[in-house]
């Protein structure tokens, strides 16, 4: 067979030339640790491949909308762990107050106080997280909550959304609670019925709180308790209906209607009268407010002494609703922490195990690598010299 000059100078450099490209191809594979460098030197393993690293960058995104969830959700039991210590101190202040014989500057120094965890528990209910977002305003986050009224009260200036976050392909968390739900919507009295004596009262009468012994006796109505004497009353519905009377009075001792339990104390004079009504919705400001302002009340005598009485009652059980409510919150949120924690745990097992079958797809034997490396480094080399001695047998060397 004939072969020609420049059919061998080919034959070795096309040699040469492939030599290089896998020696290059083994430098790439040692220098990225990838087995697969493009599509096409595996299409099903780099499909594979791809399909896991979407699910990786997925299941770092779920990671990350965990550590939202988890930094919001305890910056809010934060804010609501003081605000339940804030309000505990209110209460230890109000039963000062109504115990110990103070005068009205004890009282007005009582009432400062309570004036400044006021607007502490403001501040605690418009908290925003470091993202400049107000934690309980729910889906309005870039709106202050909770702000006085122009004409009294509290206004709620938040929505009743509730924010969630996907922490899985089948798991989603709320983040938040709406500041309505955690301050504002809380029946006041013992969550069924309050107690509340008339401002135009003249006798010594303290009406309890009292309770629901039946709840299913309970029939909603606002009843008047009468004293139609100092020693007899009568109590009335809102049509003016007699319900039961007139019973003789004695103090403490108990008073029951229509699932209705509540006493009175003191001694109440004739025409005093004190009303039973269903429980509302009120916010904890307005709670705490009224206490500021019971505290004011000025006099010693029975008439103003009676009515400061019966509204620092009124806020004790005020109180303990709005806290209930708050450690109700608490809880929740402390659940969903755990919650958080728990597929987060998940997460990062399930992340691992992705990264494991994706590098045993794409990534190379680096020990085998090398070595075809080597190998190939030492073929092209060869090729090298044997091209130039080859490239050196000619006629004319003889001539």
């Amino acid at each position: 067979m004939r072969i020609s000059t420049s059919q061998t100078f080919t034959r070795a450099l096309t040699a040469m030339l492939d030599s290089q490209s896998q020696m290059a191809r083994a430098q790439q594979q040692v220098a990225s640790g990838k087995r697969i460098l493009s599509p096409a030197d595996d299409p099903a393993g780099a499909k594979r491949a791809l399909d896991l690293n979407q699910a990786v960058a997925a299941t770092e995104q779920f990671q990350r909308n965990a550590d939202t969830a988890n930094s919001r959700l305890a910056l809010a039991d934060n804010a609501l762990t003081s605000a339940t210590n804030l309000l505990q101190r209110v209460r230890e202040l109000a039963i000062q107050a109504n115990n110990a014989p103070l005068t009205d500057a004890d009282r007005s120094a009582i009432a400062g106080e309570v004036s400044a965890r006021l607007g502490e528990l403001l501040g605690l209910a418009n908290t925003k997280d470091g993202n400049n977002e107000y934690l309980f305003a729910g889906h309005a986050t870039q709106t202050k909550p909770f702000a006085p009224g122009v004409s009294g009260g509290f206004i709620y200036n938040g929505d009743q959304g509730q924010r969630e976050l996907d922490l899985s392909p089948d798991f989603r968390i709320t983040i938040d609670d709406s500041g309505a739900n955690v301050f504002q919507l809380i029946r006041n009295g013992n969550g069924t019925f309050t107690t509340t004596d008339n401002s135009a009262n003249t006798g010594s009468g303290i009406i309890n709180p009292g309770a629901v012994p039946n709840p299913s006796a309970w029939v909603p109505d606002t009843y008047t308790i009468t004293f139609v004497s100092a020693t007899s009353y009568e109590v009335r519905d809102s049509g003016g209906g007699l319900v039961t009377g007139p019973n003789t009075y004695q103090s403490e001792a108990s008073i029951t209607f229509n699932g209705v339990q509540t006493a009175i104390s003191g001694t109440p004079a004739s025409g005093d009268r004190f009303q039973v009504s269903s429980s509302i919705h009120q916010d904890l400001f307005t709670t705490v407010d009224n206490l500021v302002k019971a505290l004011e009340t000025k006099g010693d005598s029975t008439v103003p002494s009676a009515s400061r009485n019966n509204a620092i009652n009124r806020f004790l059980t005020d109180v303990d609703q709005g806290m209930e409510n708050l450690l109700r919150v608490r809880a929740g949120v402390g659940a969903k922490l755990n919650a958080v924690e728990s597929e987060k745990a998940v997460n990062e097992s399930f992340e691992v195990h992705l990264r494991g079958v994706r590098s045993s797809i794409e990534d190379i034997d680096l020990a085998e690598a090398i070595t075809r490396f080597n190998q190939q480094a030492n073929i092209l080399q060869a090729a090298q010299l044997s091209f130039s001695r080859v490239e050196s047998l000619s006629l004319f060397n003889f001539l």
